[in-house]
């Protein structure tokens, strides 16, 4: 038995899609769906919709720096309290 695979349609031109409306659920093809906020041409709320010509691209990862590792033992107690040396009694 084969079974076809689901062929979805925009809701606004008719065409072959394979995204959704994050906003209605409606299927939406790629010109009728914003890459900014991820909704069809009817929900967009952007204030100057994404042109052709506009590339859109993901910020890079930075990576943070690690923090220093504090030196444990009697010399780094001795430079973190250094009035603390060792005192006769």
């Amino acid at each position: 038995m084969t079974v076809n695979p689901a062929v979805f349609v925009c809701s606004i031109c008719g065409e072959a899609s394979t995204e959704i409306c994050a906003y209605c659920t409606k299927d939406a093809c790629v010109n009728h769906r914003c890459e900014r906020c991820k909704r069809c041409s009817d929900c967009c709320e952007c204030e100057v919709p994404l042109s052709a010509s506009e590339v859109v691209m993901e910020a890079p990862a930075v990576p943070e720096a690690p923090e220093p590792v504090a030196a444990t033992g009697p010399e780094a107690e001795a430079e973190a309290f250094p009035e603390a040396e060792e005192q006769p009694l």
